[in-house]
């Protein structure tokens, strides 16, 4: 085992002395360490600290060395020697533990110090107050119980571990004295921190603490216990706002720094791991500078002491909660405590002292109390005061110290009724009870050693585990103000190591009364809880716990508190206002109930009842001249498929069926190319009237009624094989589409094939394009025979319609792509209404004067005379749709 620099020169000293000589003896020049001491036949040591501080002399070479002033003397670590003393001596009484034996004890104290705790351990080694044992030396005692802090144990432990003399520490709770590799021969009756902290932790979480503050002690107690509480709080969430270290010095400067940053930091709960001594320096300073309204959580070290509950810490420290190891009623122990006299101990070295500070007076005038001047008579009564000391309601270190006891009087126990040819040792041998060694008590492989398993008095079982540390059981205590204005020590739940973590911290909340008199439990967050429906996002440069909360994006939810992430709903649900939870997603379609459904059905109707009334205009002056030169034939069949194609936008709107996606297409594809054929035929017919420049030309001959019908049959056909074609191999078919950023499943027809679709609008484009050329070529015939001018318009209006439509169509979500293709078909059919017929009906409803055989013949003769000599060659059509017809009188006598 490496040792430390110290540890390393004492070891040099084992090795050396012996060398020297075979025995033992003190080293001259050394000071002796007062002692408390009672022989008996196995004496066990004892280390206290029964002071806090250390006087240190001036050191100077040119003069002896004088003996180090201890100060700060503490009563209840006193009352922990004398608890001891107590056990030991009950131990000696009762004699059925060790018949015909008994203990005796060697007692230091340790001043609070590492330097002080070393020497009194090399006393109890050597029995004496300065020299080293050799190896041919046995130590004086087998065992030393001790010794109270973390600091100090480490120190002792470092050298007992080399020695192989085993320590039973009361009050060392530093997770650290755990490692058997640097700690062989340490064991402890005071729970490890790692069960401490894992309490607390417990605690934390159990009120949903997640901005809780740190303060330490400066040593390895303190530093430990919050390095091990931070790790065990970051694993469920919570974050440490801050780490304080209360320096050992206590400035005032530094403590008022210290409380100073707790009230900045904003946190209301606030965990203080160290020892009695630094709390106290911490809470005067909190007094001072007033800082009022912070939940405290005590560790073990001061969770029920005494010299904490005066008045004057009622304000900061009600309602302070903390675990404390298990308290027992030691039987005896009260009346035992009030018995000490001075003149009944007079060997004891720290009596003078602890009767000067609890009566405030002196022994032959030096005095450890300089308040008070009053003469010590030694016959004062213990029984009349009321102190730490006396105070025997809260006996939890003490009770540590007397399982310690019990637990070597076991071991000794195990090691005197060992029979021979039973024992641990080769051949069946038994330790020998004349002379026990140290390595013999705590030997882990035997069974008669300080790893025996008892059951105390008080009916608890007291053992070791492989680490040498005891079973964890704590008290949740709660400091609340009793009636007379007292600090009470409530025990309000219990934390037991050995059950399952669901199961080991059971708390009654109800009964707990938190700082300030409240009963509603504190508060203590960087961030306020993020609700259902938002996300927790981390703020730059801040601690996890610190976090801004955010909405949750459209189609996510969160349905848990804090949650860190949002969820997205499946495909076929969406998120509901508050964003805590999915529901299903509406089906949309152009329905007839939308605005815009109504609106296109209105559009719709209105159109088809538009060419109904045109149809029934030209079915009432039929026999006009202006609607006979118009050729009736092809007027009706283009009224008709224009009807079709009004009829055929509603297809578009409403729930989409297998049915409704074959017709919508494919019926208003087929409309369209009737529609455009018809009028493709008037087109050529009137440019082929006046483009036949020859007197007694025949090619209109091949542009008669049969002709024009056979024409219209054969470009309808060509899309109906197209759309034939197309439903026999992809129809278009309803299809549900399921995007994730909208909160609608769209319900479509989809095109099946598009291919198929492309072929049916580029044939639709293809004879409006070569329509629309034909009549643009026509547009300057004269103006009474200029019919292809009213085309061109149609045309234009029909193909930048249906140009336009192709990217809308490709752009529109959802039912807007629908309503876009409903919007295209209705355009173009009104421009075709519109431009081919109203002009005819405005002539026949408002300008009935021009609709007359006189008029018409006039109209004629001047043409006739202005006109080449193909007009005659014009005449010879009375179906054809040039305006050279206008009077059925007029073309009967021309062909006559």
């Amino acid at each position: 085992m490496r040792c430390s620099t110290l540890l390393h020169a004492l070891c040099s000293i084992l090795l050396w002395v012996p060398s020297l000589e075979q025995s033992c003896h003190p080293l001259s020049g050394l000071l002796e360490l007062p002692a408390l001491v009672k022989e008996g036949d196995i004496n066990l040591g004892g280390l206290f600290s029964l002071h806090d501080s250390v006087l240190e002399p001036n050191l100077s070479f040119a003069s002896k060395q004088m003996p180090t002033s201890c100060t700060g003397f503490s009563f209840r670590t006193f009352r922990w020697m004398q608890t001891m003393i107590f056990a030991i001596e009950e131990i000696n009484s009762q004699g059925h533990l060790l018949p015909n034996i008994t203990l005796g004890y060697r007692i230091y104290d340790s001043c609070s110090t590492t330097f002080h705790a070393l020497r009194a351990a090399m006393a109890l080694v050597n029995g004496h107050g300065s020299g080293i044992a050799g190896p041919y030396c046995s130590a004086a005692v087998p065992v030393i119980i001790g010794d109270g802090g973390s600091s100090l144990s480490m120190v002792v432990a470092r050298l007992l571990g080399i020695l192989q003399l085993p320590q039973v520490s009361y009050f060392s709770s530093c997770e650290c004295l755990s490692h058997k590799e640097q700690f062989p021969t340490f064991l402890r009756t005071m729970p490890s921190d790692l069960f401490q902290v894992e309490a607390l932790t417990l605690l934390v979480r159990h009120f949903g603490w997640t901005w809780v503050g740190t303060v330490a002690g400066d040593d390895d107690y303190g530093r430990q216990g919050v390095h091990i509480f931070s790790q065990e709080v970051e694993k469920y969430g919570a974050c440490v706002a801050f780490l304080e270290i209360i320096p050992k010095s206590h400035y005032m400067e530094q403590m008022s720094i210290i409380v100073e940053r707790i009230r900045l930091s904003g946190v209301r709960v606030v965990l203080l791991f160290a020892l009695e001594q630094d709390v106290v320096a911490l809470f005067q300073a909190v007094l001072r500078q007033n800082l009022t309204g912070i939940q405290w959580l005590a560790s073990e070290a001061w969770v029920t002491a005494s010299v904490l509950a005066g008045p004057q810490y009622h304000l900061i420290l009600q309602g302070t909660v903390g675990f404390a190891i298990r308290r027992a009623d030691i039987p005896g122990l009260g009346p035992f405590l009030t018995r000490l006299r001075p003149a009944t101990t007079p060997s004891n070295p720290y009596i003078t002292e602890f009767w000067e500070k609890t009566f405030g007076c002196t022994f032959d005038g030096v005095t450890h109390s300089p308040e008070s001047w009053t003469r010590c008579t030694g016959l004062e009564q213990l029984t009349n005061v009321r102190n730490i000391y006396t105070d025997v309601t809260q006996l939890r270190i003490s009770y540590n110290v007397y399982k310690a006891v019990y637990a070597v009087a076991h071991a000794v126990r195990a090691m005197f009724q060992c029979n021979a040819g039973r024992g641990p040792f080769p051949q069946g041998a038994c330790p020998d009870t004349s002379r026990i060694q140290p390595w013999e008590v705590n030997d882990p492989t035997l069974t008669c050693t300080l790893r025996i398993e008892f059951t105390t008095a008080f009916e608890e079982k007291m053992r070791f585990d492989k680490n040498g540390d005891p079973v964890a059981t704590y008290d949740l205590i709660n400091w609340q103000m009793s009636d007379s204005g007292t600090v009470r020590f409530v025990t309000v739940g219990r934390f037991d190591g050995t059950l399952p973590p669901n199961r080991k911290l059971k708390i009654s909340d109800q009964d707990i009364i938190w700082n300030g008199n409240q009963t509603q439990v504190p508060q203590s967050a960087c961030s306020r809880s993020c609700p259902p429906g938002t996300r927790k996002a981390i703020k730059p440069r801040l601690p996890v716990c610190c976090f801004d909360c955010v909405v949750c994006a459209v189609g996510e939810v969160s349905n848990q508190t804090d949650a860190v992430e949002c969820e997205k709903c499946l495909a076929e649900f969406w998120s509901n206002e508050q964003r805590d939870a999915c529901v299903p997603k509406q089906v949309e379609y152009l329905s007839f109930h939308d605005a815009m459904g109504t609106t296109l059905l209105a559009v719709a109707l209105l159109g088809a009842c538009c060419t109904m009334a045109v149809a029934a205009v030209f079915v009432c002056y039929r026999n006009t001249p202006i609607v006979r030169a118009n050729n009736s034939e092809l007027s009706f069949l283009i009224l008709s498929a224009l009807g079709l194609c009004f009829v055929c936008a509603v297809l578009f709107i409403g729930r989409p069926t297998p049915w409704s996606c074959m017709l919508r297409h494919t019926a208003f594809s087929i409309a369209f190319v009737l529609c455009i054929s018809c009028i493709l035929g008037k087109t050529v017919v009137v440019l082929m009237a006046f483009r036949a420049t020859l007197p007694g030309s025949t090619v209109m001959r091949w542009f008669g009624p049969w002709q024009q019908r056979a024409s219209i049959f054969l470009c309808t056909l060509v899309q109906v094989l197209i759309c034939g074609v197309w439903l026999g191999m992809a129809p278009p078919l309803p299809q549900r589409l399921l995007p994730r950023e909208t909160p609608h499943i769209l319900l479509l027809c989809n095109v099946g094939s598009a291919v198929a679709f492309s072929l049916v609008l580029g044939y639709i484009g293809l004879l409006a394009a070569v329509c629309f050329l034909l009549a643009f070529l026509a547009r300057k015939l004269p103006d009474n025979f200029n019919e292809a001018k009213f085309i061109t318009f149609s045309m234009l209006i029909f193909c930048t319609v249906w140009v336009a439509f192709v990217p809308a169509y490709i752009s529109s979500p959802g039912k807007y792509s629908t309503a876009t293709e409903i919007f295209a078909i209705l355009a173009s059919s009104f421009g075709l209404l519109v431009c081919l017929f109203f002009p005819k009906c405005y002539i026949i409803l408002l300008k009935p004067e021009k609709n007359n055989r006189k008029h018409m013949m006039l109209n004629l003769s001047n043409i006739l005379n202005t006109t080449t000599p193909s007009c005659s060659a014009a005449l010879a059509f009375g179906d054809s749709f040039t305006l050279i017809y206008l009077t059925d009188a007029f073309l009967q006598s021309n062909f006559r």
